[in-house]
């Protein structure tokens, strides 16, 4: 804020003062004191209105200072709103990364997790990864290809001989041996499932399919054997009902 010195005040004050100083010879002593009362009257009007108008400019510099502060406030601002969004989307991309990373984690996990699968009536619990297996294998022989299919089956049973689908695979072997009319390792596939897997609901199905490819093997002998010992051993079944009636043929 611009002040007025004492010095600036004098030559206002001798401005003022002059030309009274050069009329003060034609006026009287009271005249001349009342004279230099409005003087000084007039003096400090001039100097407050002087002083007024030096503090409207600085007042002036002053809001321009801080229209200057202002907009550079409102630059710092914007260069943060910036930032922000920038840091926002950054946030949210990380969000989204955790998610998709929450849910692969989530389905490899369930990759892992046993599930409740029916099989042949029975309820069990199998891996996803033996079920996918098992699924595949039964999907070459339905589609023909009985090599394939034994081949996969064959490798079922090695990795998985404690799964709920181990005998079923050991069946659908047999058949595919059966099928591609390699009866001897039918027969070899088929026993091991009366075997390693007794109590399976296969087994006399596996039973008259042995029976089968000692026939074709032309051994009526041991054809006979198995038929009788399926009946014995499986009397309410459909393969024993089956059974009887190739005994019956075999006479």
């Amino acid at each position: 804020m611009i002040k007025l010195t004492p010095s600036r005040l004098a030559c206002l004050f001798l401005a003022a003062w002059m030309p009274l100083q050069a009329s003060a010879g034609l006026l009287d002593d009271d005249e001349a004191r009342k004279a230099i009362l409005d003087l000084r009257t007039k003096v400090d009007n001039i100097t407050r209105e002087l002083q007024g108008r030096l503090d409207g400019k600085a007042d002036k510099s002053a809001t321009l200072e801080m229209l200057n502060q202002h907009e550079q406030t409102m630059q710092e601002l914007a260069r943060l709103r910036g930032q922000i969004e920038v840091l926002t989307n950054e946030i949210s991309k990380a969000q989204n990364g955790q998610k998709q990373l929450y849910a692969d984690l989530d389905a490899r996990i369930k990759k892992l997790e046993p599930r409740q699968e029916t099989i042949d009536g029975q309820t069990a619990e199998v891996m996803p990864a033996e079920k996918t297996a098992y699924d595949n294998a039964t999907a070459l022989f339905q589609s023909g290809d009985y090599k394939s299919a034994a081949a996969a089956l064959q490798d079922f049973v090695r990795r998985y001989p404690e799964s709920a689908y181990a005998s079923n695979a050991q069946y659908w072997l047999g058949n595919a041996y059966y099928a591609l009319g390699d009866y001897k390792n039918a027969i070899v596939a088929q026993e091991a499932l009366t075997k390693n897997y007794a109590t399976s609901a296969k087994v006399p199905d596996a039973m008259l399919n042995i029976a089968s490819s000692y026939a074709l093997l032309k051994d009526n002998k041991k054809a006979r054997a198995a038929l009788q010992q399926l009946v014995s051993r499986y009397p309410s079944s459909t393969a024993a009902q089956t059974a009887r009636d190739r005994l019956a043929s075999l006479k």
